[in-house]
């Protein structure tokens, strides 16, 4: 899942970049309005935690662009201001969640979880799909019980896929969802993930639709 995280303070950016990074998530980080703007028009993340006192263009301002488009992507803000008033303005504009600075990192990573699943319609934390169970908490992955060893790609990509299981994924926007604007992707780099996971998970748990890309699928 691809994150947008931002934030004009250099030592928060870079602690909750490295700690969202570790709990296995992609990250992009701008530290300023005008770059949030640019970067939230291009639809390509999964959820924005976003500062409010921002330079260029306050975050307020960036929230009620993002939904005045009908962007419905999940929004937690987090930020010193914490006064009531400021914590119901920030949700009575779309926020989806409110956190206050400072922040302890693992409650900030367990809030972007629980937003991410709500967005997807889970009670759950657990994906559970065609005998594998995918756990996004302990990084952890088991077929029909047994416990499976993947790489932090190619969890990055199976839990893209069984977020919607049978939908079908193109090889863009996989790439969109486990990488980030710093990673360096190979030309074939997602088919060598794909080619690896079939291998661990049974060559017909992910299918390729000719021409459109992947979903998962019972085997």
């Amino acid at each position: 899942m691809r994150i947008l995280l931002i934030e004009d303070d250099a030592m928060i950016g870079n602690a909750v970049s490295r700690g969202l990074g570790q709990a296995g998530f992609a990250v992009d980080w701008v530290t300023d309005g005008r770059a949030a703007d640019v970067a939230l028009a291009h639809r390509s993340h999964d959820l924005a935690i976003l500062d409010l006192g921002l330079p260029k263009q306050d975050g307020m301002a960036v929230l009620a662009t993002l939904r005045s488009r009908g962007d419905s992507m999940p929004v937690l803000i987090a930020s010193a201001r914490d006064t009531v008033r400021d914590r119901i303005a920030g949700l009575d504009a779309g926020a989806d969640d409110y956190l206050l600075k400072p922040f302890d990192l693992d409650e900030l990573v367990a809030r972007v979880r629980a937003l991410l699943r709500r967005h997807a319609g889970s009670a759950t934390p657990i994906l559970s799909f065609g005998g594998v169970d995918l756990d996004p908490v302990r990084r952890r992955v088991t077929r029909h019980g047994e416990p499976v060893a993947l790489s932090a790609r190619e969890f990055s990509i199976l839990e893209a896929l069984m977020q919607r299981p049978g939908a079908v994924l193109s090889r863009e926007k996989l790439e969109e969802s486990v990488y980030g604007w710093a990673d360096e992707i190979g030309s074939n780099a997602i088919e060598v993930h794909l080619h690896h996971l079939r291998k661990k998970l049974g060559p017909g748990f992910i299918k390729n639709v000719r021409g459109v890309g992947y979903r998962v699928a019972e085997a």
